[in-house]
């Protein structure tokens, strides 16, 4: 593992900039495994040492695994003009730019997960060309029928020609004043489950992303709220 800077990771934690580190680490505030840091410019592997500043412990690494609870209306692009980013949700982790690995939309909420560089992690299983499942509870007017669960099954094809693989759709309730279902997804095109539904005559009237891969969206996580993956998460995601 490559060792960094000291100041470096720590301002990368997102809560010091460096000049502020340089000037903690003067005044003994900074333990590296219970240490005092001898200079800002001291090299370790941020995965392999504790870090303290003033007695609370940083959660300092290279690379960084992120579930939100993404409130609807907040999109999940890390770049886009049209509204705010989930990213405002979080505080800004170690090591650099942050790559979203999705969620549900503007419109909707659910889980999204993301690593810190397209390079390794998360993102790159859960990307949309590794067809790994993403599983959404949807809320639609209408009643779902099995037969819209065996057109899912079999892929659709949506307007202007748009094909679809097979997905799945589980009904929950189903009756005339609306329905519940969960949908399985092993793409992610834009607006698909939504499209889907509609094309079916049932119209989504909410929707919620509750897994990527074999991680579901935490419970305790309320819209707007995130948390670390565990290392186990992680390398289950990798070994999915």
């Amino acid at each position: 593992m490559e060792k960094a800077r000291l100041d470096k990771i720590i301002a990368g934690e997102g809560t010091y900039s460096r000049r502020e580190v340089r000037l903690l680490v003067r005044q003994g505030r900074v333990l590296v495994d219970g240490v005092p840091a001898r200079s800002p410019e001291d090299k370790v592997v941020p995965e392999a040492v504790e870090i303290m500043v003033d007695g609370t412990v940083l959660h300092c690494r290279r690379y960084t695994w992120i579930m939100l609870h993404k409130p609807a209306g907040v999109l999940s692009a890390t770049e886009d003009g049209r509204g705010p980013r989930c990213w405002t949700c979080c505080r800004r982790s170690s090591g650099g730019g942050t790559v979203s690995s999705g969620a549900a939309g503007q419109g909707y909420g659910g889980i999204a997960a993301a690593d810190q560089r397209r390079r390794t992690g998360p993102n790159d299983i859960l990307s949309p060309k590794h067809h790994v499942d993403k599983v959404y509870y949807a809320r639609t007017a209408g009643c779902l029928t099995e037969e819209d669960c065996r057109a899912f099954a079999a892929g659709m094809t949506l307007g202007g020609g748009l094909e679809c693989l097979p997905a799945g759709l589980e009904i929950l309730s189903a009756g005339p004043e609306g329905s519940e279902g969960l949908v399985t997804l092993r793409e992610g095109k834009f607006h698909q489950v939504k499209r889907m539904l509609a094309a079916r005559g049932k119209p989504v009237l909410y929707l919620k992303r509750v897994r990527m891969g074999n991680l579901p969206l935490d419970p305790a996580l309320e819209p707007g709220t995130y948390r670390y993956l565990t290392e186990d998460e992680v390398e289950s995601l990798r070994n999915f």
